[in-house]
């Protein structure tokens, strides 16, 4: 399938075919079923965490609002990729997808990705408000500050990801149209580019340097400061609150570091970080969060039925 350009030499790809994840073809039925499980965990403990933190009115500080927000792209950014991944291991020749369903895919995927990179750094500023500057906590997140802050990183997310798929797709691309990948993202589409890509590999790599990494250094650097002084009356219990977003972190910013900065990142081969960060990371995020935390815990509690008590006034805080 291809359309024709004025060029009667040249042919303009209408669809691509995703030749699927390496080292699954001897056993596709047992990673179908792996990938079944991973997708089925990751979007019941996310939408769960989701419906506690907006149905139970315990938990309306910022942070829990935030914690929304979390769960609900972590399942979005995981439905988006691994049922893809399941269709290419059921069929022998890969997925076919369109032109322009892979554009859309492409921008849903970054649009999330990077929704999530810019919400991570939210909550790490919003956990050094509460800890450093308790007093002016309240007034510095307040509810309309917490929202806007959130809807921020959806906005910025949404152009962030206009830029790349709109440089992505400017490209002609005139066959092949076999792409050694499991799903739609931009370095493997670039290597079947029939024009320079150097702009946008670039770009790439000034996103990765400026995005991944600037939210990953203002996050440390949040951090250094919540355990600068030693002595902070309750800083051990409040590192214990933080060290749930201290796990999360780096599983989340680790892989994209790996994908984007590597020359040859379009490659079959860069499979592994991939599909850890795509597949993986979306899973762990309920467990962390909840298995740490006392308030989501009794929360959950209540809204499964197995628990009908408030916790005493004046328990401390998870």
């Amino acid at each position: 399938m291809a359309m024709e350009t004025e060029d009667p030499n040249q042919t303009v790809v209408s669809h691509f075919c995703l030749e699927g994840l390496m080292y699954t073809a001897e056993h596709p039925t047992l990673f179908f079923l792996l990938f079944l499980l991973i997708y089925s965990i990751t979007l019941t403990g996310n939408l769960l965490i989701l419906i506690t933190v907006g149905s139970d009115p315990h938990l309306c500080s910022p942070m829990y609002h935030l914690l929304g927000h979390l769960s609900f792209l972590d399942a979005c950014l995981s439905t988006v990729t691994v049922p893809e991944i399941m269709t290419g291991l059921l069929t022998v020749d890969g997925k076919v997808i369109s032109f322009e369903g892979y554009a859309v895919q492409l921008y849903c995927f970054h649009f999330l990705a990077s929704t999530e990179c810019f919400l991570h750094t939210v909550m790490a500023y919003d956990r050094y408000l509460a800890i450093c500057q308790p007093l002016h906590y309240p007034v510095a997140m307040n509810r309309w500050m917490c929202a806007g802050l959130a809807g921020l990183t959806w906005a910025v997310g949404a152009v962030h990801s206009a830029i790349h798929t709109s440089l992505t797709f400017r490209l002609l691309y005139c066959g092949p149209h076999h792409i050694a990948y499991f799903f739609c993202d931009i370095p493997p589409v670039l290597r079947l580019a029939c024009a320079d890509a150097t702009v946008n590999e670039l770009v790439m790599l000034a996103n990765t340097g400026v995005v991944v990494a600037g939210c990953l250094l203002l996050i440390i650097v949040s951090y250094v400061f919540i355990m600068a002084d030693p002595h902070r009356p309750g800083q051990r219990r409040a590192f214990s609150t933080c060290t749930s977003h201290l796990t999360v972190g780096p599983l989340y910013y680790e892989p994209p570091l790996c994908i984007y900065l590597q020359p040859h990142s379009g490659e079959a081969g860069a499979g592994a970080p991939a599909v850890f960060c795509t597949v993986v990371t979306p899973m762990p995020n309920p467990f962390v969060y909840t298995l740490r935390n006392k308030e989501v815990k009794r929360a959950l509690q209540r809204l499964l039925g197995r628990g009908s008590r408030d916790p005493p006034a004046g328990s401390p805080p998870s």
